[in-house]
């Protein structure tokens, strides 16, 4: 995976997320947007805790769309938006322990396809 070392001359304007992207491309672009945007020295901890405030908000905006109360005052996107930032963080979490997630979806689905689903 790509290493920016003079962040200075690589700007967010500068990011972007090729047309049909693998998941070897997503992962690629978060590391780019973490570098660009500072978030590349927080720890593996703190992007599992943001992760999970990811998960109540997409929670938030099931709730919402299936019309059940909320709290008005909660801040929280569409559920588009919040499944787009729960795949940003899996993918910040599994860069962090060098994990291709492709491969990994492919060799829990050999695992999966000889289980009892009952």
């Amino acid at each position: 995976m790509r290493n920016y070392c003079n962040l200075e001359t690589y700007s967010i304007s500068m990011l972007h997320l090729k047309e049909n992207p693998t998941l070897q491309d997503i992962q690629q672009y978060v590391i780019e947007l973490e570098q660009v945007r500072g978030f590349s020295d927080q720890t593996v901890l703190q992007k599992c805790l943001m992760l999970g405030e990811e998960v109540g908000e997409l929670f938030k905006s099931i709730r919402k769309q299936q019309n059940i109360r909320i709290d008005p005052f909660s801040k929280f996107g569409s559920i588009e938006e919040e499944l787009a930032d729960i795949i940003i963080f899996i993918c910040s979490i599994a860069n962090r322990y060098n994990i291709d997630m492709e491969k990994a979806l492919r060799d829990k689905e050999e695992i999966n396809k000889k289980r009892a689903w009952i």
